[in-house]
């Protein structure tokens, strides 16, 4: 047999113990991730409700300065949709479109990261004096061999950008909620001691102190 032939033959079992091992994947794949924020769930909400604050602590923003951005729709809530272009390979085009929000409680997005489309959604609980935030994506892979083996390494990839993102978004929350240090008003300068000039052409006066009688 031709090494050709056999090469051919080679990749053509390859593919098919490919697609053999694919169907046992998951037809459904969630990668999350969570942080605990140091401010309650009505505090928060507003970080992840408003798709125009997203750049202040998305992943993305970080990884690409220059990433350019384009919204539509409402500023907040049901409707409002970010688009992203950008030139870095690992962050790519991509988008997000609030369908459901629930104030201080959840939020559900579509969801198009580097042509994988999916939802993504956002649930705060309480935690103490603050509030857990997890992050979540998750798609269908259909009988797809190519997408199931996609969702082998969703967990990978969107959980350290998702991880990145929610370590921004705590410490951006937390710093607006820091207390303002009050800086002391400076001290008013002390009143300049007033010393006796001398008289034009003259010597200074120095007032004579007529001592105390003495007792007799």
């Amino acid at each position: 047999m031709a090494p050709m032939m056999r090469l051919v033959l080679g990749l053509g079992v390859l593919v098919l113990i490919l697609s053999a091992v694919a169907l046992g994947l998951p037809a459904h794949v969630t990668a999350t991730r969570s942080v605990v924020i140091n401010a309650p769930e009505y505090v928060v909400f507003p970080y992840l409700n408003n798709l125009r604050r997203f750049q202040e602590w998305a992943p993305w923003s970080a990884k690409d300065p220059n990433i350019k951005l384009t919204y539509s729709g409402p500023p907040e809530g049901t409707g409002a949709k970010v688009e992203w272009v950008s030139e870095v390979p690992s962050v790519g085009d991509g988008s997000l479109q609030i369908v459901e929000s629930k104030p201080s409680s959840s939020l559900s997005l579509t969801a198009d990261v580097k042509g994988l489309q999916g939802l993504s959604y956002f649930e705060l609980t309480p935690a103490g004096a603050g509030s857990k935030v997890s992050w979540s994506f998750g798609f269908e892979t259909g009988s797809s061999p190519l997408k199931r083996w996609k969702g082998l390494i969703l967990d990978g990839y969107i959980g350290e950008v998702y991880e990145a993102g929610l370590e921004k978004l705590k410490q951006h929350v937390e710093a607006d909620r820091a207390p303002t240090i009050t800086q002391p008003a400076p001290a008013a300068p002390a009143a300049p001691v007033e010393t006796p000039t001398a008289p034009e052409g003259g010597e200074t006066v120095v007032p004579e102190l007529t001592p105390a009688p003495q007792a007799q």
